[in-house]
């Protein structure tokens, strides 16, 4: 009676988790939305415009913090980073939290087998660079075989080496997802699988047959290089992770040709990247697991590419936000949503569609309703936060505008709107103009209101 009864528990149990979907969770470290599924009509991105077009893309997705540490650590935990106490490059995540409840640690103690290589955190907010999460996963994190990989990507900012996929340490990267894949589906268990790649990140290095794909005298390049009329100083940077690599100046104007081959540059891996993903699909296909498995894919945040005359993250503003999301269900219908999704809203999100509990102290929104169609819009705005200057900025991105706020201590220094239905390049602060008082009021009001249950740090009017 015993072991009829234990096997049957057994039973059920395999039965369940065969009924769980898995996860592939992809990473690209500095993808902005520069793809064919976004509208751009100058970059090559066949094979994740191919996901795309079976997935629901959202097209206002910002990130909580735009440098790599605090926003993966914000994504990974579904906390806004006052929350997770990663506000900077240096701060180990478990350090300050040592108990905080990760994404994947969550899928793991729910009965999923967990495994990870690449950039998913940002090894310096967890382990001095030299590991991932431990708690995470699984399986111990994979790390590269860097013996194989012929060039480090060195100092200058853009490089076309004759070499193959394999040869580059997203290559690599590639064959260990690969790895990965192969030892999930040997499991009892479903799986979650994320597959971290780190370019288009500087310096902008891509096999040539990716630079190739761009002829760069027609690349076009923005128009609008200026910093908006009133704005305010904390919102701007002179693009000092650019010139920090050699061929950059360290000051002064940057020469249109060097500004067109960064851009010819960050095009040519984000095809690179592009390869990779479709390559890391098919092998799910091939597998006969694509049919029971989510797939999502996420940039950590934006990168200006000239826009304001300014190159990298390191803002509030539009182009350092906004990050692209796609997220494929099994059998669903493919949308586009511009409900303003905050990258924090990934962890309920993956938790609703894989049947999961959301654990209470998760402060994302969960975007279920929206994939499934019972809601249109999810929550009111996206809050992004940024540092600059000794000033602390909140910005509150909503289906039309955003607002930021800049404070010293309980003194609000600087404020910021922008209209995107009437200026998408960000010309004009209207923060400036007397008839803007009521909406700033009505906005300052909001970001208050969806920040008051998560213990957000800025004045209460």
């Amino acid at each position: 009676m015993i072991k009829r009864s234990l096997f049957c528990t057994l039973f059920t149990f395999t039965i369940l988790a065969a009924e769980k979907p898995n996860v592939l969770f992809i990473a690209v470290d500095d993808l902005k939305p520069e793809l064919g599924a976004y509208g751009n009509t100058q970059v090559k991105s066949p094979n994740i415009d191919k996901l795309a077009s079976r997935s629901s893309v959202f097209t206002n997705a910002h990130c909580q913090w735009a440098v790599c540490g605090p926003s993966r650590a914000s994504l990974m935990t579904g906390l806004y980073p006052e929350s997770t106490g990663v506000m900077d490059l240096k701060t180990p995540m478990r350090s300050v939290n040592p108990d905080v409840l990760t994404l994947p640690q969550h899928f793991k103690n729910s009965g999923y087998f967990t495994a990870a290589t690449g950039k998913i955190y940002d090894p310096r907010c967890v382990d001095g660079r030299t590991k991932d999460d431990a708690p995470s996963w699984s399986t111990p994190y994979k790390t590269l075989n860097y013996g194989k990989v012929k060039l480090k990507d060195g100092k200058h900012f853009a490089k076309a080496p004759e070499l193959n996929d394999e040869d580059l340490t997203d290559g690599q990267i590639l064959l260990n997802g690969l790895d990965l894949l192969e030892q999930a589906q040997n499991q009892d268990k479903p799986f979650f699988v994320a597959v971290g790649f780190k370019k288009p990140h500087l310096p902008f290095v891509a096999p040539k047959k990716y630079w190739d794909l761009y002829d760069r005298e027609r690349l076009t390049l923005p128009s609008f290089l200026d910093k908006a009329q009133g704005a305010s100083d904390y919102g701007w940077h002179d693009s000092n992770e650019l010139r920090s690599y050699d061929g950059i100046p360290k000051k002064g104007p940057i020469a249109i040709e060097l500004q067109k081959e960064a851009y010819h540059g960050y095009l040519a891996c984000v095809s690179y990247i592009d390869a990779l993903v479709g390559r890391l699909i098919q092998d799910l296909e091939k597998r006969n697991l694509a049919d029971n498995t989510i797939i999502v894919l996420w940039g950590d945040h934006g990168f200006h590419l000239g826009d304001h005359n300014m190159w990298g993250k390191h803002t509030n503003l539009e182009q350092a936000t906004r990050s692209p999301l796609i997220i494929s269900l099994p059998k669903q219908k493919a949308q586009k949503s511009h409900t303003p999704a905050g990258l924090i809203d990934i962890f309920p999100t993956l938790c609703e569609a894989a049947g999961l509990e959301v654990p209470e102290v998760v402060q994302g929104t969960s975007l279920f309703p929206v994939i499934n169609g019972e809601k249109d819009q999810h929550k009111n705005g996206a809050i992004s936060f940024f540092k600059s200057k000794g000033a602390k900025g909140y910005s509150y991105r909503t289906k039309r505008y955003r607002y930021i706020e800049w404070s010293k201590g309980n003194k609000v220094e600087a404020i910021e709107l922008y209209d995107y239905e009437n200026d998408p390049q960000e010309k004009i602060n209207l923060a400036t103009q007397q008839e803007s008082k009521e909406l700033i009021r009505t906005l300052s009001q909001a970001l208050r209101e969806d920040g008051k249950g998560c213990q957000l740090m800025f004045k209460v009017k």
